[in-house]
């Protein structure tokens, strides 16, 4: 897990560039990204050459973007895998279990959306299920996540 600030003043293009470049070789399983912002007290405050916020935004909207494809990359990698996943609640209107791999911290990664006809399970049980599907940032069993 990494986390990354866009736009901290004196950030240039090249020096963005250079965080792609490292983002694209680096292949992170999840990543987070912020658009700097002046914090009350903070010696950056004081810095020069403040990147302007539309600059920011977009660098940010870039990022994002990379980050995204990298994401759904390598879950697509995972379907078909059996994986051992804990289960956090159970979405009893949508017969859907919602739980999450060894790897996803709760309430900040993706999920594992699993078809409550296919498996048994209550919250906070371990289970083993094969990957049928996956989007962006989330995984499933016997769902389609279109």
């Amino acid at each position: 897990r990494s986390t990354f600030i866009v736009g901290f003043p004196g950030e240039t293009d090249d020096d963005f560039e250079q965080l792609l470049e490292f983002l694209h070789e680096a292949q992170l399983d999840r990543v987070g990204c912020f658009t700097y912002s002046a914090v009350e007290g903070a010696d950056a405050n004081a810095l020069p050459n403040h990147v302007p916020e539309d600059i920011a935004q977009q660098r940010w909207e870039q990022f994002m973007e990379h980050s995204a494809d990298i994401s759904a990359r390598k879950l697509q990698k995972k379907v078909g895998q059996t994986l051992e996943v804990i289960i956090d609640e159970l979405d009893e209107e949508d017969g859907v279990l919602i739980g999450r791999t060894k790897a996803d911290a709760p309430e900040i990664d993706g999920h594992v959306y699993i078809n409550a006809d296919h498996v048994s399970a209550k919250p906070g049980e371990r289970i083993h299920v094969t990957i049928t599907a996956a989007d962006t940032y989330d995984l499933y069993v016997g769902i389609d996540p279109a």
